[in-house]
């Protein structure tokens, strides 16, 4: 039996381009490219509509004096790969930095948000 059978969370890490980031707290994984809302009628339920959906990944990072804001903010067209303690990894391709980066001096962290063309969940 494989140690990540028992392992549900916990250590994750975080690679943009093969480079790792110091991942700090939160990561959140979502590689869902469409969307569903369901449409009720006035007699019962109609079906739902379909939409596109942009995949990110958003992950609070921590500056160990190498964090350059800037250039996460200029990362376009590149592959973040988050891979999480039970041994899942998730891929998003074509990706690029989307919400403004605030570093929170307080506590020496920020927030990044990557979106991306297409995610992926590797099952091994």
């Amino acid at each position: 039996m494989s140690d990540y059978q028992h392992r549900i969370a916990g250590m994750a890490y975080l690679r943009v381009d093969g480079r790792q980031y110091a991942l700090r707290g939160n990561l959140v994984v979502s590689i869902d490219g469409e969307e569903r809302e369901g449409v009720p009628g006035q007699d019962g339920m109609h079906g739902f509509i379909e939409r596109p959906r942009v995949p990110f990944i958003e992950a609070d990072l921590s500056d160990l004096g190498g964090l350059s804001l800037q250039q996460l903010g200029r990362i376009r067209n590149t592959t973040v790969q988050a891979e999480l303690a039970n041994g899942k990894k998730y891929l998003l391709r074509n990706a690029w930095t989307s919400t403004p980066r605030e570093l929170n001096t307080a506590d020496g962290q920020v927030t990044v948000r990557f979106e991306g063309m297409k995610g992926e969940e590797m099952m091994s």
